[in-house]
């Protein structure tokens, strides 16, 4: 059976012969993690190729899935089936996401089947030798998902529907369907699709020689060891019990070789819906506008202790999920204190802003921190009101035709009122390096590095810190802009990562024109190099981790982070140019041909 990979491949009258496309994933609706932007990014890619043979499936989260969900009449194909559901007292929501693309999506509530989480256990311990535990929330809610989705696909199997059907699953989370569909034999094709083995992900947190090892290593031994044996299993079932594996990236390529014991049989690298994130004619523009917003908190934070020249100052950052070391937030820290003594010691008068964006727990926002951002609120009020005043005495001395006097455009007291302000603004304390309480000050892996590094903003600092321990959205104080506008005010990201199976923090820079540095530890990373000879050019740093020592890597990236420095503004647009020029590589038009022989190969390998 060939795969339609376009609607506009084979005539109207035609497509009652095209499959039908089920794509499950736990971040349908809802943004839980990294696949949320996978999922969404993608839709309009997928509405596009497949029309409304194409449906994703995800659970019913009753407090945040009506936030991104739109309900529908089901189609004719999917009545019977969904009537079956409801039959079993399984409570199914059909509708549209509310994203670009609008794509059909159907939401099954896993705690409708939890009556039945004894016998869906035990038939996994029975067929499939996985044994879970009694009482976990999650592994729960994962295996009453995926019992929720096998009765969806027997469903369409006894209904009216006669077209190939296949379903991709992306992740454990969303797959625990497989086992069970396999062992059926339904007329079904299935892939599935693993963006970070669950094993891999523990082990590279607590393995510095993670890669050395990778190839001697005895999956159950370590996933015992660390507690994981359940969610590890389940994952090797999905695995094995799939038509097609794909992985993102050859890294986590071998991982499914030596954790899940079968190698991928496609990649399908990730991308980017890049339209929606690049305008063309305006990019630099927009850059110039959020850098100036990014220049106001850096003012609200150092300018009361010390004073810098903004226009020397560049904006570097990292963001992700906390893990320290995964992340490479470790690497990234230690480079920018090398940078910190480069800068000091040649006697540059550039100033590095570093930004590193995690959430963590914390009690609210520095006091200190607020106070400085409120007054220099409070100094923006009064100068635009001396502004006003300015202008409207400036335009009345100049119509009547007299030669104005400058200092009496001005009332004394707005004059000493900004001397009270000036006098109230200036702090001898050095400026935070944590705009938040934590709530485990003393036990937080990057302030322990920052400390370690002194990395603590004296005025003489070429490098200085701003560890933000929570989202960059628009309502917040501090930054009041989302992420996307953060990042196009940025001059460089910051990602070494040690284990990162993809990568989206430095693709959505490049998808910026940001220039990005990343990792060939990161999937990323690796498709960059082996896609992108002239990487370097257009933007795209990989820091040579992989072998390396920790030392020769920051020595590495810290040389490279230097060069980045000296370069001049008119030399940084033009990279900017270039990196913003590259970014349709990653849309998911060119990269998302991959997912089409994906499906082809499975719906050939089932029979459909």
């Amino acid at each position: 059976m060939s795969l339609v990979p376009h609607k506009t491949s084979v005539p109207r009258s035609a497509r009652h012969a095209e499959p039908l496309l089920f794509e499950i994933a736990w971040e349908v609706c809802r943004q839980v993690g990294g696949i949320y932007t996978v999922i969404r990014s993608k839709a309009p890619t997928m509405v596009e190729q497949w029309a409304k043979n194409y449906c994703l499936v995800g659970p019913w989260d009753p407090e945040a899935s009506p936030l991104e969900f739109e309900p529908a009449t089901p189609p004719p194909r999917l009545r019977d089936a969904l009537h079956a559901l409801q039959a079993e007292g399984i409570e199914a929501h059909f509708g549209h996401w509310i994203i670009t693309g609008t794509p059909q999506v159907l939401l099954l509530n896993p705690r409708s089947a939890y009556y039945r989480l004894g016998e869906i256990k035990y038939l996994l311990w029975d067929h499939h030798d996985i044994s879970l535990p009694a009482h976990d929330p999650l592994m729960d809610e994962v295996v009453a998902f995926g019992h929720c989705v096998e009765r969806l696909f027997h469903a369409l199997a006894a209904s009216k529907v006669r077209r190939p059907v296949i379903a991709h699953f992306h992740e454990w989370l969303a797959g625990s369907a497989i086992p069970e569909l396999r062992r059926a034999q339904l007329p079904l094709a299935t892939v599935f699709t693993t963006h970070a083995t669950q094993l891999g992900r523990v082990l590279a947190m607590n393995d510095p020689w993670f890669y050395d090892r990778l190839g001697h290593m005895d999956w159950l031994a370590e996933a015992r060891r660390y507690n994981i044996e359940a969610p590890v299993r389940l994952e090797r079932a999905c695995a094995h019990g799939a038509h097609v594996l794909t992985t993102v990236s050859d890294v986590t390529g071998d991982e499914c070789r030596h954790l899940l014991g079968r190698p991928p049989d496609l990649l399908t690298p990730n991308g980017l819906n890049i339209e929606r994130f690049v305008a063309m004619h305006e990019f630099q523009n927009l850059h110039r506008v959020y850098k100036e917003q990014i220049h106001r908190l850096v003012m609200s934070m150092f300018f009361p202790s010390y004073t810098f020249d903004l226009d020397r100052t560049l904006y570097f950052f990292s963001s992700g999920r906390y893990e320290y070391r995964n992340k490479g937030f470790d690497l990234a820290l230690e480079a920018l204190a090398r940078l910190n003594a480069m800068l000091r010691s040649s006697g540059s008068d550039r100033t590095v802003v570093f930004f590193l964006i995690s959430k963590r727990p914390f009690r609210g926002i520095n006091s200190e921190v607020l106070r400085r951002n409120a007054m220099l609120e409070e100094i923006a009020r009064n100068t635009d009101s001396i502004k006003e005043q300015f202008a409207e005495r400036l335009f009345g001395e100049t119509a009547r035709g007299r030669v104005p006097d400058y200092n009496h455009l001005i009332d004394d007291y707005w004059k000493l009122r900004l001397r009270r302000l000036m006098h109230t603004w200036k702090s001898p304390i050095l400026p935070s390096v944590v705009t938040h309480d934590l709530l485990d000050d003393a036990h937080d892996e990057v302030l322990g590095q920052i400390r370690y590094l002194n990395l603590i903003n004296l005025a003489e600092d070429r490098v200085k810190v701003v560890y933000h321990p929570d989202f960059v959205t628009s309502s917040s104080p501090l930054f009041g802009m989302d992420y996307d506008h953060f990042v196009r005010g940025c001059h460089l990201g910051v990602f070494p990562s040690f284990y990162e199976p993809w990568g989206y923090t430095p693709l959505e820079c490049v998808a910026r024109g940001v220039p990005a540095v990343t990792s060939d530890l990161s999937g990323f990373g690796t498709h960059v190099l082996q896609n992108m000879p002239d990487h370097w050019e257009r933007g795209i740093f990989v820091a040579e981790r992989r072998g390396r020592s920790g030392d020769a890597a920051a020595h590495q990236l810290a040389e490279w982070m230097l060069r980045f420095c000296q370069m001049e503004r008119r030399d940084r647009i033009a990279l900017r140019n270039r990196t913003e020029s590259s970014a349709d590589r990653f849309d998911w038009s060119r990269v998302g041909l991959a997912y089409i022989d994906a499906h082809a190969k499975a719906l050939q390998i089932a029979g459909a």
